[in-house]
């Protein structure tokens, strides 16, 4: 199983949990959504700042590592990295 595939094993356990976008904003997991014309697994995500928006993404994207070449001042590893749990 190569590195990808164990992000994506370990972000479908974070449902319900805060992660934070390399760019600094927070957003919760909501729930994991297949697009049904390509079957393309969809993590689904909410804001938690301004007008709270939902959104989707594809998970490959959701867990692939910042370009630290258009970005070399990120020290974030990944795009998303878990913050904490709610209750």
């Amino acid at each position: 199983m190569d590195e990808l595939e164990k992000r994506k094993i370990e972000l479908r356990n974070h449902k319900g949990k805060i992660v934070r976008h390399f760019k600094g904003k927070d957003y919760l997991i909501l729930d994991f959504a297949i697009y049904t014309e390509t079957e393309e697994e969809l993590v689904i995500y909410k804001a938690l700042y301004s007008n709270c928006g939902v959104f989707a993404r594809p998970i490959d994207m959701f867990v692939s590592e910042v370009d630290h070449r258009k970005y070399p001042q990120i020290n974030q590893k990944l795009r998303f990295e878990l913050v904490e749990s709610i209750s």
